[in-house]
């Protein structure tokens, strides 16, 4: 019997502005067997997400930064093929961070879970809507933001796989909701299919205008996923007791570290004057939770309020140039790389 081969993309250098292909090692060595206690996991869909590019720095994050030979840190949705662990059947579907690679060998630590075996959820559908995905928007918004019906909220991303989650959770919740992203077509789909009070076109309109004209009141609640000059602008607009609440800031992840961030905002001493609050937080935070996001959101689902888009790359071979469809905004909603 011919033993399989485990490709796997490795780390190979620290990239300088958006990750190149040559940044990557593109190896293959045969799968390795499970040890006691141990399972072996064949990944069939690959996360991408804006923060995969800043496990690539040198400098420690909230994960400490990736060695230069290792394989590609990411999230994955994958079979058990092979088990010594009496939690982790054979055949079970499993989440949790495998690397950019056909197979893993994994005690089930960390973060790894299994699915519900349920034929009537696709598995992307645990990266769209449930998932780290769907609990950084419920939390961050629901937790974080704490909004309140009849409050204008602002969403940066807002075509994204997080922002658009955040976006339709505000309608839900009674707010105004103004959207923010990169194209005419995002923008459409934001106030029309997704129901958003208006959206702003950042590469073709001033957005510091925009946000004046749709948010005539000031902005009570901001959802940022971009950090640099849009959360400046929103600061400038900020209403008395606002919240902001710190998801990401993608502006500026192509940078070597933090410390190489663009200065500002320059307007922070706003949030004295509008006794505003400025909160970041980490979906990790929330694993305990899950539970009570997964079954709001899958209600919201079944009611038809709540909608997610997956974009589907085919192929592990080509996820070091599908990772920039993140920062070149020509991706809407999840992006997913499919494995196998």
């Amino acid at each position: 019997m011919i033993q399989p081969l485990n490709r796997q993309w490795r780390a190979a250098r620290r990239p300088v502005g958006l990750a190149q292909p040559s940044d990557f090692q593109w190896k293959e060595e045969p799968v390795g067997e499970p040890g006691p206690g141990q399972f072996l996991v064949r990944i069939l869909y690959l996360s991408l997400d804006p923060s995969n590019r800043t496990w690539l720095w040198e400098k420690q994050t909230y994960l400490p930064p990736l060695a230069l030979g290792d394989v590609m840190g990411g999230g994955g949705i994958g079979r058990i093929e092979k088990s010594n662990h009496p939690d982790f059947p054979v055949g079970s579907h499993v989440i949790g961070l495998f690397g950019w690679q056909d197979y893993c060998v994994h005690d089930g630590s960390g973060l790894t879970a299994l699915l519900p075996n349920d034929p009537s959820i696709p598995l992307t559908m645990h990266y769209g809507l449930f998932g780290h995905i769907g609990l950084t928007a419920y939390f961050g918004l629901l937790d974080v933001g704490k909004p309140k019906a009849g409050e204008t909220l602002v969403v940066s991303g807002a075509a994204g796989a997080v922002g658009s989650l955040v976006a339709q959770i505000g309608k839900i919740q009674g707010c105004r909701v103004v959207g923010i992203t990169g194209s005419d077509e995002k923008c459409r789909w934001l106030t029309g299919e997704l129901g958003l009070d208006a959206a702003i076109n950042y590469k073709r309109e001033s957005v510091p205008e925009k946000l004046s004209q749709h948010c005539p009141q000031g902005i009570d609640i901001y959802f940022d996923n971009v950090g640099g000059p849009t959360l400046e602008a929103v600061i400038d607009r900020l209403s008395m007791h606002a919240r902001v609440i710190i998801c990401g800031a993608i502006s500026q992840y192509n940078k070597s570290d933090v410390r190489e961030f663009d200065p500002g905002p320059r307007n922070l001493f706003k949030l004295v004057w509008q006794r505003a609050r400025m909160e970041g937080f980490l979906v990790f935070d929330y694993w305990g939770r899950a539970m009570e996001a997964i079954g709001a959101l899958a209600q919201w689902y079944q009611q038809g309020k709540i909608k997610y888009r997956v974009d589907v790359v085919e192929g592990l071979e080509n996820a070091p140039r599908a990772l920039n469809k993140l920062y070149d905004g020509s991706n809407t909603g999840k992006l997913i790389v499919k494995v196998a």
